[in-house]
């Protein structure tokens, strides 16, 4: 019940911003062509309302490219986004991407903490994103999120911004296979890492802290420090390039 329910308001969310544009000309522009995307995404792919639909706006595009390549093809698992992409072309998903990668819309303030954890949680968190944790095998998330955790260029996304639910929710979704990256993927490696106390500790860490004012991507990687170097992430060629 609780699935259809939700379906029903997804539906309604819909047909609110097609009826909210029906007076307006039509331009067949990417903007009125992903009126589907910001019914739940937010206005510009600002985030939804409900901690589950992450902001699509400013992530690059290859990031977004791949995510929407992953639903379509059953790496990741989500009907309602499976059913939106599942007839689209490499071509025109990445055109979607790079609309929503275009836009610069601001970012809001981290909300409160529904629990706020302890002073040492949220130590232990900084840590972990931080630093890693060698003996454990756990990369720092500023290997490859970059120094300020807002992505990097071509396809890691930023960390910051995000809700602590939809950041446990992919977290877990890798941990049980829900979700997936082209191999090899270094993600389902790292969270098999991580136990439930160090997951929890890094996401409520990451939701606390403010998004800095230039928000965009660092236009490359960060090197990896000498103990990472044999640590990989896979990603699709972008729409027409060899494979």
């Amino acid at each position: 019940m609780r699935a259809l329910s939700r379906l029903w308001l997804l539906t309604g969310a819909l047909l609110l911003a097609l009826s909210a544009q029906a007076a307006a000309p039509f331009r067949d522009d990417m903007a009125q062509r992903t009126l589907a995307c910001v019914a739940c995404h937010g206005e510009q792919g600002r985030a939804g309302p409900d901690g589950y639909y992450p902001r699509l706006a400013g992530k690059p595009a290859g990031y977004l490219y791949n995510q929407l390549l992953n639903f379509r093809d059953g790496r990741r698992h989500y009907g309602l986004m499976t059913r939106m992409v599942d007839v689209l072309s490499d071509a025109y998903l990445m055109d979607i991407a790079r609309h929503f990668a275009a836009l610069q819309a601001p970012y809001p303030p981290p909300a409160p903490l529904a629990n706020p954890p302890a002073a040492a949680v949220l130590e232990r968190g900084r840590t972990l994103a931080l630093h890693g944790d060698a003996a454990q095998g756990v990369p720092a998330c500023v290997q490859c999120h970059g120094q300020q955790l807002t992505g990097a260029l071509p396809q890691v996304p930023g960390l910051l911004g995000l809700p602590p639910d939809y950041l446990t929710a992919q977290l877990g979704g890798w941990r049980t296979g829900q979700r997936r990256a082209h191999a090899p993927d270094c993600m389902a490696r790292i969270v098999q890492r991580l136990s439930d106390r160090d997951a929890h500790a890094v996401v409520s860490w990451l939701a606390s802290q403010p998004v800095p004012a230039d928000a965009r991507p660092a236009p490359e990687r960060p090197p990896l420090s000498p103990e990472w170097a044999d640590l990989r992430c896979g990603s699709a060629p972008e729409p027409g390039a060899a494979r």
